[in-house]
């Protein structure tokens, strides 16, 4: 009894550090668990012409040229999306992910309500030169931050998912004033208290991939609820493939740094982050499981934290709407 009070206690006071914006998005999405309207339900994705559309939005995003900088030992290459004098935003990826698996719904909302987006590949992820020193979580916020400096962005609001988000965590403990805004999306803070990827994922990667392309099979079902990819199996429809995936020697090297820093974690550090911070993560996530959020919503004072029923790793293209909407919402509400 005594344990379930302390639980209900921490949870109630989450809930009290929440702005009211907050609170009426953690009603709707994260208490009540509605489940919301899927892509194709939404977009009516089933039509040749939304089908079309999308894949063209993926397409041009996939064909833009990147522009490449040299930040210490390496080049990173990256691409530049709105205004130039709008408020910047820097989104990053997670493992083996490169940037032109970005929704690109997202990336057209955000330009569109003034922001200019910057996305890239980390550090040997395709057109960015992995250099000699040993991959890290923390070496990677280091090439963040190095990539803000090249760019002149002095303050940017950082959005990252799934390792990403390690990394965004780390740059803004390692580099607070280069940080607006914070949007974690699907994370953890490691260590002994966050859980590991779920027995689906641990099973389906006990036999190493043998190539990026069979690597890519294995995971995009994981990605999603299993009764809703079943009923949305053209995932070309919505979730946008690359034509150049992350080498296998690339993914093994960002797994190690992964699970690394996932092993230590900075679960006591994380309470250092003062920056507005939203929490993102859906209910049956199977590779950063929803739990995680709590914790780091308990660290992080006036954090928002926001669960998604029905969703998995990658709720942004299973419910690009109401994924953009929440980041937007987010965005505006803590405009300084």
């Amino acid at each position: 009894m005594h344990t379930i009070r302390s639980n209900r206690a921490r949870i109630l006071k989450i809930k009290k550090q929440i702005s009211l914006t907050a609170v009426m998005l953690f009603s709707i999405m994260f208490s009540a668990h509605i489940f919301l309207p899927s892509y194709s339900q939404a977009q009516d994705t089933n039509s040749p012409s939304a089908t079309a559309s999308f894949q063209s939005k993926a397409s041009i995003l996939d064909n833009m040229p990147s522009q490449k900088v040299t930040i210490g030992n390496i080049e990173i290459a990256y691409k530049q999306l709105g205004e130039s004098g709008a408020k910047p935003i820097v989104l990053i990826t997670g493992l083996g992910v490169t940037m032109e698996m970005w929704s690109p719904l997202l990336l057209e909302q955000l330009t569109a309500s003034n922001y200019s987006v910057t996305i890239f590949d980390n550090r040997g992820s395709v057109e960015s030169t992995s250099g000699t020193r040993e991959f890290s979580i923390s070496q990677f916020a280091n090439d963040t931050a190095g990539l803000l400096d090249a760019l002149n962005i002095v303050k940017a609001d950082i959005l990252g998912w799934s390792m990403g988000s390690f990394i965004a965590q780390e740059l803004t403990l390692a580099n607070p004033e280069k940080v607006d805004k914070l949007i974690l999306y699907a994370s953890l803070c490691g260590g002994n208290e966050s859980k590991p990827v779920s027995s689906e994922v641990a099973l389906a990667f006990s036999n190493p991939p043998k190539s990026p392309q069979e690597n890519l099979q294995k995971t995009i079902p994981l990605l999603f609820p299993t009764t809703w990819f079943k009923a949305n199996p053209n995932y070309t429809n919505y979730l946008p493939i690359p034509k150049e995936l992350a080498s296998l020697d690339v993914m093994g090297k960002q797994t190690k740094a992964a699970v690394n820093w996932a092993q230590t974690g900075n679960c006591n550090a994380i309470s250092n982050i003062t920056k507005p911070t939203l929490i993102i993560v859906g209910s049956d996530d199977l590779f950063t499981q929803a739990s995680n959020s709590l914790i780091l919503a308990q660290r992080i004072s006036g954090s928002w934290l926001v669960q998604i029923g029905n969703a998995g790793h990658g709720l942004m293209y299973q419910y690009p709407d109401a994924f953009n909407r929440l980041i937007l919402t987010f965005l505006e509400s803590n405009n300084r």
